[in-house]
């Protein structure tokens, strides 16, 4: 199996090392590069890709939800993963919205920063316990969906694939994965497991 290529995104030289060890302790991934700020990021990018970044949103030079964008702009196969101080709603919405797969708070356990790494690479929806949490609460009124987000929702029931639902709706195949993203975070769910059985639950469609 090969190894999860990371490249790890934070200004605080001691958080960075100490992420640095937490991963080269990790037997499946592999820490390729680490920068501190968005123009460091950008050249270990033109040395090579990683499979996934975890990405400080407190960059000194840019945003990290705009680095985020431009980075997913440019490579839309990286997952990226939103390392933060940050636990706002609207923050978190923001990231995922510019492409962001998950979402960490600095201070989580350390099995939950190695676990959104590994799930982001499964095509998952990351969040870790504090998020997942603020998300819940904020998210615990009735989902109210879009004529289009519903027409998804039925594709994504009845087990088409993305590439499937992006011809049904007439759809590029990027469009379809940054709706069915953004559906995941709405509803709250995990994965699409779980969306399913949300939306048959709740009666959604």
């Amino acid at each position: 199996m090969n190894k999860i290529k990371l490249l790890i995104v934070d200004d605080h030289l001691i958080l960075l090392e100490g992420l640095k060890k937490l991963f080269d302790d990790a037997e499946h991934i592999r820490v390729i590069g680490t920068a501190v700020n968005g123009a460091e990021c950008r050249k270990a990018l033109l040395h090579e890709l990683p499979d996934v970044i975890l990405l400080d949103i407190n960059l000194p030079d840019i945003s990290g939800i705009d680095l985020c964008k431009e980075i997913k702009t440019a490579h839309p196969e990286i997952r990226i993963v939103a390392l933060s101080s940050f636990n706002e709603y609207a923050i978190v919405r923001r990231m995922i919205d510019h492409g962001a797969s998950g979402y960490v708070v600095k201070n989580a356990m350390p099995q939950e920063i190695i676990l959104s790494v590994e799930r982001v690479m499964q095509n998952e929806i990351f969040l870790c316990e504090e998020i997942d949490l603020l998300m819940h609460n904020r998210s615990s009124t009735p989902v109210w969906l879009t004529p289009r987000e519903k027409e998804l929702l039925c594709f994504i029931v009845e087990g088409y694939t993305n590439t499937e639902i992006a011809k049904k709706m007439f759809l590029g195949i990027e469009t379809i994965n940054s709706y069915r993203k953004n559906l995941l975070v709405k509803m709250g769910a995990r994965n699409t497991a779980a969306l399913v059985r949300m939306a048959l639950e709740q009666k959604l469609i």
